[in-house]
Order: C-alpha cells, then structure tokens, then sequence
C-alpha cells in the first residue's frame, strides 16, 4: 500500500489490485468510486426541485433532469481522468498551478461548498427522523452528529467496505421510489413525452435552471479525482486506456442510476400532486404527508421518509472524504477522520440548530435554499480548473481531452456557471433592496466584485507563460539530493514485548536492524489491576511471572552472545513503553501491531499509534 505523504487518500491509495483478475473481476475491480459520486446527485437538497417541477408542470421537465445528467456524467469523467493519468486530486492540482493566495481562496471556498453540502444532508435526514418518529426537528439535527463514528468504522474496514455500504444505501432509495412508483401508477406514454424539450412559461425555466445548477456538486469533482485512484493499475498505456474506459462505464452506470432516482421523484409527484391538482407542492414535508392521502396506503410516506434518511446517510460519508481531500491537497495536512467529520459536522448543526431556535421550524426549508446557493457560487472555481488541466498536452500527454470534448467541456461550464451567477445576483439583489442595512450591503457587493476577480483569474491564469514554465514542475523540489544514503547504526533498540507468539518477529527485527555492537532493551509493560494501582511497588503473581518470563528472553540471547537487559513497565503501554525508550536512550524501537479494525481499536487501544506520537526516534511496528 503507498502510504506517499503526497497522495490522495494514502490510507488506500492503490489499495485495490485490479490486474491478474478474468474479465469480470477487473470490471467490478473498478466498479465504485462512481457510487460514492452518484449520492451526491440524489442528496436531499434535490430534492426540493424535483419535487416542485413534478408537482407543478407534470413530467414536462423531465428532459431537463436527462440533460443535467448527461452534463454531469461528462464532467465527472473529467474528473476521473486526472486521477488516472496524472496521479493527481483536483485539490493537488491546482495547488500546483496556482499562487498561493489563489489557493487559499480555492480552499476556503472548497470548504465552504463541503459545509453547504453537509448542511443540506443534516436537515434532510433530520426531516426524515421526524417525518418517520415524530422526534423535534431539533433533536434530530443534533442526532446526526452521531454517524460521525460510523464513518469512523467504515474507513477502518478499507475502501470496498465503504463503497458496499454506500451502495446499499442508494438501493434503499432507490427501491424505496420504485415501490412508490408502482403504487402511483403513472402514465407510461406522457412520462416519455417528458423527454421532449419545452419550457411551458417563466417560472417552469426557474425550476429547470434549479434543477441544472443544483446537479454539479463541486466536491464531487475533488472526490472522483481521488477515489479513482484507490485503483493500482498498469501504468503502461494499454493499463491506462483501460482504466480510463472502465471507469466511465463505472460513471455511465452509477449516474444513470442517480438520474433514475431523481426521475422517480419528479414522476412520483407528477403522478401524485399534478394529476390531483395539487401544484402548491415543494417542501419536502408537504409531499410526505400528502402521499398518505393520495395513495391511500400509509407505506408510501413511510418508504418516503425511510429513502430521505438513506439520501442523508450515504451522502454525508461521501462529503467528509470530500473533506479530507481538500484539506490534504491544498494545505498538505492530515487530521483525524473523526476530528474531519466531527468538526464538519458541527459547522453543519450550529446554523441549523440557530435557525429553528431563533426563526422556528418553518424556517429550514430557507436555509435549505441557501446551502444550495452556497454550492452555486463554488462551482465554476472546480469546473474551470479541471478543464485547464484534462486539456493540457504537456502534463496529459496523449490522454489530454479532443477538441470536440473541450468544446463541449467549456460550453457547459459557460451554461452552469451563468445559471449559477445568475441564482447567486437574484438572491443578492432580493436580499440587497429589501434588508435596509447598509453596512451588509457593502459587504454582499463587495464579496460579488471578489467572486468576479477570483473567477477570472481561474479561467486566465492557467494559460500564462509563467503556467507552462512551472507545470511539470510539479509537488517535488527539483533540486532536491538525496546523499549519500549511509546505512543508519543504531547503538541502542528497544523492544516492546508482548510475551506472545509475536515476540519472535518482534526480537529478529530488531536485531535484524542492529549490529554486533549494539546493546538492546526489551520492555515488557505489566497490565495486572494490582500493577495498574501499584506501578513499581507491584508483586503480584503477574508481575512475577513477567519478570521470569523477561529473564528467560535474556538468557537466551546472551547465550547467543547478544548485549541485552530488561526493564519492566507499569500502568499506561503506550506512555510507559515511550518513557523506557526515552530513559534507556534507545535511537531505535520495535513493537508489534495488534491488527485491530474498527470498533476493536476503541476496546484494545491503539498502542502503536500512540508510541509515535511519544517518541522522536524511528519506530518499527510489526504486524
């Protein structure tokens, strides 16, 4: 596994193999990354739109949902083909390419989108709990703090772990709607006259650029980019087509399903609310207790509400992977998965718990709207980077997109990011003439004149001179040396012992690592309740049977002519196996890893990974 400090996701860079498999087991090999994707485009805070264009125009905008599908599948493919080829995140690539103050703003605003998404998630899945429990709004918000250990576990168990379990989730929803499909009973033939384009009046064209701006979530670019690379692949050119032309099929499928869900929505509420009249329809609420009523059948609203909390669930794990890919590209730091998610999530509640304390209830599907306007105004600073870099031949070689593709590319970058403008200066402009306060004001016009600037600067700065000289300049400092690579000698290794069968590989690595003059310390740290309480003052009967135990691995390396003495440790192994170290001037220590996943690690410890952090000397874990 490469653990490179450099790449997306270390924990399970090229974790998955996809060569030496038949033909099926390469293609499902490649199958997820698109999965983790596609929850994004079926997020609650799409809901809303679809809901609306179905309630209110019947099936008529259903060509617009099949054509922001087809924008997205284009650009997600984009995404996925700077991860394959260059070995790059969209956050690493632009913290290649652009200045550093541009790169803070890219962060920031990356940031910003990922808080909006989660935002949105949190309300959705809080309207679930309540329309399946009846709990407060409130108290749902605040419960959804807790599947912040539940991402915890899923990234314990590896990449396909978590792709299983997200895909498990999106066939909830999605036979969560099929079910209510079939209860609907919707008119097959005017549901494929929705294909055909038509826009019946000026709010319908509202609800279409709603629908279109609200598909392209900006961290799903970042997200692609990286997933694809959990993938290890040849990385001959056959190798690399390949994995090119797999993982569009992966997106083909994954975002056709999204689109199939989103479909759903609109057709359930055409089916539902249009054919009874009933076009006022566009909270989420409204729809869930109105489907009882219209379809006779307490299930419906219940595999309703059951398909919000799925929606909710799967994308908020996709939006703090989202997170950490950001925060590694751009500023080169790794925290904690579940500080990430804790501390993302809290941005999330905070706002939401203020509005429905301070403005009530009636007051969320607001604040909905607005983490959909957040997202807006970040999507051309993801868009136009990525397209910069998939078309440039000096970094993508052969891979590098056809003019056909690019013009395509631009043509929808234009369209959403006009359409998204255009939703951000409508809100502005609504907000400006109505609020009074000047002070705001100034600092809305002032946020539009820096959101201009930033944007031009993305579209022009990649194709500066000053761009060609640095691009294959890359991450690494060209003038880097390397030495002279001397061999290190280590005077003095610890060992942490565990008396187990482990001991063994333990002690040959150690002295595997040594020389014939180096001295070496084995510790063993005794965990008795009367060692715990007692420390040095112990003796027990564990803590005499440790002693001999140590004293019988002494005698046998010295009469194997090997410098060796023991120490024993007490109370706290990570702190006490550091101490001893530290004590006895070790310049090298061995342990052994326990191997422990997931909720084990919260019952066992993770010692290993505690000593690190004690010591400032190399330290060897033997698993």
């Amino acid at each position: 596994m490469n653990h490179h400090p450099h790449t997306s996701l270390s924990d399970v860079h090229q974790s998955i193999d996809t060569s030496k498999k038949s033909r099926w087991r390469k293609l499902f090999a490649f199958f997820g990354p698109a999965y983790l994707v596609s929850v994004g485009y079926m997020d609650p805070g799409n809901w809303a739109t679809d809901l609306a264009g179905g309630s209110q125009y019947g099936y008529k905008l259903l060509w617009v949902l099949l054509m922001s599908n087809m924008m997205a599948l284009l650009l997600q493919s984009l995404s996925a083909r700077l991860g394959i080829v260059r070995g790059r995140d969209l956050a690493q690539a632009n913290r290649e390419t652009y200045p550093r103050g541009v790169n803070f703003l890219l962060y920031v605003l990356a940031e910003i989108a990922i808080a909006a998404t989660d935002l949105a998630e949190v309300l959705g899945m809080a309207i679930g709990i309540q329309l399946l429990t009846g709990l407060p709004l409130i108290w749902g918000v605040s419960l959804t703090i807790l599947d912040t250990f539940l991402l915890l576990i899923l990234q314990r168990y590896g990449i396909r772990k978590m792709e299983a379990f997200i895909v498990s989730l999106v066939a909830i929803v999605g036979i969560s709607f099929l079910i209510q499909l079939i209860m609907a009973k919707p008119e097959m033939h005017e549901v494929v006259k929705g294909f055909v384009p038509s826009i019946p009046d000026n709010n319908a064209l509202y609800i279409a650029i709603g629908i279109i701006g609200a598909t392209v979530m900006p961290h799903n670019l970042y997200l692609h980019s990286a997933l694809v690379q959990t993938r290890k692949i040849k990385r001959t050119d056959a190798g690399i087509r390949q994995a090119l032309k797999l993982n569009f099929i992966d997106s083909t499928i994954a975002l056709n399903l999204a689109f199939l869900v989103n479909a759903a929505i609109l057709i359930l509420a055409a089916a539902v609310f249009y054919k009874t009249g009933r076009t006022d329809v566009a909270e989420i609420q409204d729809a869930y207790e109105l489907l009882s009523q219209l379809l006779s059948s307490k299930l419906a609203p219940i595999l309703f509400a059951v398909a919000l909390i799925a929606a909710g669930q799967s994308s908020t794990v996709t939006g703090t992977l989202a997170g950490q890919i950001v925060m590694e590209g751009y500023l080169h730091l790794r925290i904690n998965p579940w500080l990430r998610r804790l501390l993302t999530r809290l941005i999330a509640i905070i706002p939401a718990l203020l509005v429905i304390l301070i403005a009530g209830e009636k007051k969320v599907g607001e604040l909905l709207v607005f983490s959909q306007v957040l997202l807006s105004m970040q999507l051309g600073f993801a868009i136009i980077p990525l397209i910069h870099f998939v078309s440039d031949k000096k970094t993508m070689g052969n891979y590098a997109i056809k003019p056909a593709v690019k013009v395509a590319s631009w043509a929808i970058t234009a369209l959403l990011v006009y359409l998204n403008m255009r939703m951000v200066y409508t809100e502005a402009i609504g907000y400006i003439t109505g609020s009074g306060n000047i002070l705001v004001d100034g600092v809305i016009i002032a946020a539009g004149i820096g959101f201009v600037i930033l944007l031009v600067t993305t579209i022009i700065y990649p194709v500066t001179s000053r761009y060609r000289q640095e691009a294959s300049g890359g991450i690494h400092t060209p003038q880097i040396s390397l030495g002279e690579l001397d061999k290190p000698e280590y005077k003095r290794i610890a060992m942490a012992l565990e008396f187990s069968k482990k001991d063994e590989q333990i002690i040959a690595n150690a002295i595997g690592h040594g020389n014939e003059h180096t001295e070496y310390v084995l510790i063993h740290i005794v965990e008795s309740a009367s060692a715990k309480y007692f420390g040095k003052e112990s003796d027990d009967f564990e803590t005499r049977k440790d002693q001999e135990q140590l004293d019988t691995y002494l005698a046998l390396l010295r009469s194997r002519g090997i410098k060796a003495h023991g120490v024993l440790g007490f109370r706290h192994r990570a702190k006490e196996i550091a101490r001893i170290a530290i004590d006895e001037k070790a310049d090298f220590l061995v342990l052994g890893g326990h191997g422990h996943r997931g909720i084990k690690d919260w019952i066992y410890g993770e010692t290993a990974n505690q000593v690190r952090h004690f010591v400032k000397i190399p330290v060897l874990v033997v698993q």
